[in-house]
């Protein structure tokens, strides 16, 4: 057991030994890495923010359906509950004709000339049923039903997304899909080329220690002995690109609350990124970690079974 710890502390010692040997070529390994996870990190965060400005919309958007003053209480109540019955629905709401009157002159309190306009009339507003989705990329699915020819009929007017809403909810939806790809795609393209440099880096790193790496081998040191050190540099550069990246978001957003003093950005909120990394900033650090280090470990791993090959057998 003894001896197993020495051996395993020596492959620590070694690998930090070269790491501090190789530098140069370890800045540029860590270069893509840095830029890999602050990437990741990056997206996890925009992510993040897009659903919570999502979730906030959505909280705020009905679907209203106008009735008829001829539907009778038995089809309104057919409607609701198959309105209910969609997976789609968060939830329902029904307003008589005099309820609706009531929240209008509510909305309205202060607008003396539309209280008066409607005053004049014998209530002309309809009963309504004010529908929630549950998730805005599904609402199409509520507009599709009260689209039927059979629900149409019991409408006095088109239903509507609450104005401008609409349009609105349709940006939304399709800027946050592409942006979500853009930043997977991203990922992928900048973690294959970090992993190909990592590939390259070892193998320079072996071909400059050919003569001594076989001298160990013909000295009896096992494979690990000589693997592993390779390991551990690479994973060093994992832990500091984690780190690193880490600090440059944190930079970012130091900036934009002191510098720009901006609190949103188009349809990024500014101040709930800000609140969300910093909430969520050791474990965040922690999956920057284990990232930057799974990527160091397994490009590396691969990289040694393939480079460095010995004439000697294992042991």
């Amino acid at each position: 057991m003894k001896a197993k710890t020495i051996t395993f502390t020596r492959i620590i010692r070694t690998g930090m030994v070269n790491f501090v040997r190789n530098l140069w070529l370890a800045i540029a390994a860590m270069a893509i890495m840095i830029i890999t996870l602050t990437i990741i990190l990056f997206s996890v965060i925009v992510n993040a923010t897009f659903n919570n400005t999502i979730q906030q919309i959505t909280d705020k958007i009905d679907v209203a359906m106008f009735l008829k003053d001829s539907v009778t209480s038995e089809q309104t109540q057919q409607l609701i509950s198959q309105l209910k019955a969609l997976p789609s629905v968060a939830s329902v709401q029904y307003l008589t004709k005099d309820q609706a009157l009531q929240q209008y002159e509510s909305q309205n309190a202060g607008n003396g000339q539309l209280l008066q306009a409607i005053d004049e009339t014998d209530n002309p507003l309809p009963a309504t049923i004010h529908i929630k989705p549950k998730n805005l990329n599904e609402i199409n699915e509520i507009r599709s039903f009260i689209g039927k020819p059979s629900i149409l009929a019991l409408q006095s007017n088109s239903a509507t997304d609450s104005g401008d809403q609409r349009e609105a909810i349709n940006k939304i939806t399709h800027a946050t899909n592409i942006l979500r790809r853009v930043g997977v795609a991203a990922v992928l393209i900048f973690a294959v080329i970090s992993v190909l440099i990592i590939f390259n880096t070892i193998q320079m790193a072996i071909f400059n220690r050919r003569d001594e790496l076989q001298i160990m081998r013909l000295l009896g040191a096992s494979t690990w002995y000589i693997r592993g050190p390779f390991v551990v540099e690479t994973v060093i550069y994992g832990i500091f690109s984690a780190v690193i990246s880490v600090l440059i978001i944190n930079a970012v957003f130091v900036t934009a609350s002191s510098s720009l003093q901006a609190t949103s950005f188009g349809l990024l909120d500014i101040s709930y990124s800000q609140s969300f990394f910093e909430g969520h900033y050791w474990i965040l650090l922690t999956i920057q970690l284990a990232l930057g280090i799974f990527i160091g470990a397994a490009s590396s791993v691969i990289a040694t079974r393939r480079y460095l090959k010995f004439k000697t057998p294992k042991k």
